[in-house]
């Protein structure tokens, strides 16, 4: 039986028919009943249907006949998002294969490369596959010709299938039983346990259920576990794999990829890349798990309510099991009360987890502006990394700053390389490596400031190519940078949620942008308001938010226009006391719409 399990996942730019192929899969080895079928049924999350990409791994277990034998075959439908190549990286050290999707219409694009890269990585074995033969803008002789000098194969050894007809799916299953590798057949028996924790969810009623690739011995119900990084023990109520939901069995062994139920109820027990063993089997060394996360993108998040800051810290906690990247801390700011500094890989990333906390824990929420860490010497000699500009030492203190670089890579069709080039020199790119590929594409490596790249320049790449261009990025080293605190004053108070850090020579711009922009959606007050941005203690860029008017005179008619004056004087005394003693309420609305540039 051990030998006739292929554990293997599908790996593909966004779009290319990741989810489809999945789909076909299903209905081919029955796994799903045709009635319950519905399109791109491993996306499972609401959100990932409403935005049409895939968000989250998702395991499946699935059983074919062929050859006379019935094979137990383990697929993992991974994310194509750049913002969630750790989600890729996690279901790829849970398995020996991967099936390489390249769309026949839009050939190797980025994502296609980091995917593939992670795969060979890992040591997996791949198998390269054409997806979309049935359209008629399908190009199979160029497509086949860039995967063969990818992969250095021969084009004959590309398979060709259709995600939506089902056509080739068939031979695509074969092949996987064919060349993707049995797990390793000397444990097959070992009686010592261990597993893999690549994925983990929190059931009310089950704890932390963690997702396990079994690589030694086996585990049933009742067994007592251990969890080597936390030190954490528990029972295992259950033990089940995925039909693609979670469906109980006997016991899970050496190969298999399944879920235990622990009955936890506190998540931070369980961490993702962990090991779990058997209690009585001793201390047991840990299985190589993954590189931890390197959050790319840091925000600070508040409740609107702070009576709600206690539930915001336990969804925050729920959700970081199932998403090992998300990383936060506790912070405090003047104007919004308690949060939490929180890391992610992107400001799609970011976008989702503050979707699921609002939808799924029915929490209203403020977001501070998106920035990178910064690595920052003090004169004393003294490193500091520094995840927020309100956190940013006084200027005379600080002796050098360092900043994250990205390494980029961007695959687009070769008439737009001067638009692109213009866009990468208005992001501080420096572009090292120019590669043409088949059918007039050509692929640009560049180096920028990691925070040019996470705000919006894919957005941007998108717009100046019409939607052709794609781009993958990684985490290339650190580089000094010339950067100063924009501090954004509000009636003569600095707001450290609106703070920014920004290169000195773009001081000025940004802080004329930032005034400018906040005049337009502060509230009006019964005082003028200063709005002021101020760099190493000097105001650089100033406007006034002018007082809301009420006519005190209004009642009165006719008869001598002292009686007016008077009045005027004493609103004018009284706007004066509001001005000195007055303090600007800034309403949460006003820092999302300062998010969006």
């Amino acid at each position: 039986m051990f030998n006739r399990i292929r554990n293997f996942v599908i790996i593909a730019h966004i779009d290319h028919g990741k989810s489809t192929l999945a789909d076909r899969l299903l209905e081919i080895t029955g796994t799903v009943e045709k009635r319950k079928m519905r399109e791109q049924f491993l996306d499972m999350h609401p959100l990932e249907r409403e935005k049409g990409i895939t968000i989250k791994m998702q395991p499946v277990r699935m059983r074919y006949g062929f050859c006379g034998e019935e094979f137990i075959l383990n697929l993992i439908d991974t994310p194509g998002h750049v913002d969630f190549s750790y989600e890729v990286s996690r279901a790829l050290a849970a398995v020996e294969g991967a099936v390489l999707l390249v769309d026949a219409t839009q050939g190797v694009q980025a994502q296609t490369i980091a995917n593939l890269h992670l795969a060979q990585r890992e040591g997996l074995l791949v198998i390269p596959a054409i997806n979309k033969i049935d359209l008629p803008s399908a190009d199979l002789g160029n497509t086949a010709k860039e995967i063969s000098e990818l992969l250095g194969v021969l084009p004959e050894a590309i398979l060709n299938v259709s995600a939506k007809t089902g056509a080739g799916v068939e031979d695509l299953l074969r092949a996987i039983i064919e060349k993707v590798p049995a797990p390793l057949h000397e444990k097959e028996i070992s009686s010592y346990f261990s597993a893999l924790v690549f994925d983990s969810i929190y059931d009310p009623y089950q704890g932390v259920v963690a997702y396990i690739r079994v690589m030694e011995g086996s585990i049933a119900k009742n067994a007592k576990i251990k969890f080597l990084a936390t030190g954490a023990t528990g029972e295992v109520l259950e033990v089940g794999t995925f039909l693609p939901w979670r469906t109980p069995v006997a016991s899970c062994g050496a190969g298999e990829i399944g879920y235990i139920a622990t009955g936890m109820k506190e998540p931070e027990k369980v961490r993702v890349g962990d090991t779990v063993v058997l209690l009585a089997s001793g201390p047991g060394d840990p299985l190589p798990g993954y590189r931890e996360p390197a959050p790319m993108v840091y925000a600070s998040v508040f409740p609107e309510n702070q009576d709600a800051y206690e539930l915001l810290r336990e969804s925050l906690k729920k959700l970081k099991l199932n998403d090992a990247a998300l990383t936060f801390e506790p912070e405090e700011a003047s104007a919004l009360g308690r949060g939490f500094r929180a890391g992610f890989l992107g400001m799609l990333h970011m976008e989702i987890i503050s979707e699921r906390l609002r939808r799924e824990y029915n929490l209203n929420l403020v977001f501070t502006s998106p920035s990178v860490s910064f690595r920052v010497r003090i004169r004393s000699g003294e490193d500091r990394m520094v995840y927020a500009a309100s956190r940013l030492p006084e200027s005379h203190l600080i002796e050098s700053i360092e900043e994250p670089r990205a390494s980029v890579e961007i695959v687009t069709p070769s008439r737009f390389l001067g638009i692109l080039t213009t866009l990468i020199n208005d992001h501080e790119g420096r572009i090292e490596e120019t590669t043409s590929l088949t059918g007039d594409r050509m692929l640009i490596k560049f180096r920028a400031p990691l925070r040019e790249i996470i705000i919006d320049f894919y957005d941007r790449l998108k717009s100046v190519s019409n939607g052709f261009a794609s781009m993958a990025y990684e985490m290339a080293g650190w580089s000094h940078a010339d950067l100063v605190r924009l501090d954004l004053l509000v009636a003569g108070e600095k707001v450290s949620a609106l703070a920014e850090i920004v290169p000195r020579e773009k001081s000025y711009m940004v802080a004329r942008e930032r005034v400018a922009k906040l005049k337009e959606i502060l509230p009006r007050e019964l005082f003028a308001v200063a709005l002021q941005a101020e760099v190493e203690g000097r105001v650089i860029a100033r406007e006034t938010i002018s007082a809301l008017k009420k006519d005190v005179t209004g009642y009165l008619y006719g008869g001598d226009r002292t009686r007016k004056m008077k009045l005027w004087k004493k609103q004018q005394k009284g706007k004066k006391k509001l001005k000195e003693m007055g303090h600007v309420e800034i309403p949460p609305d006003v820092f999302l719409k300062m998010l969006k540039k």
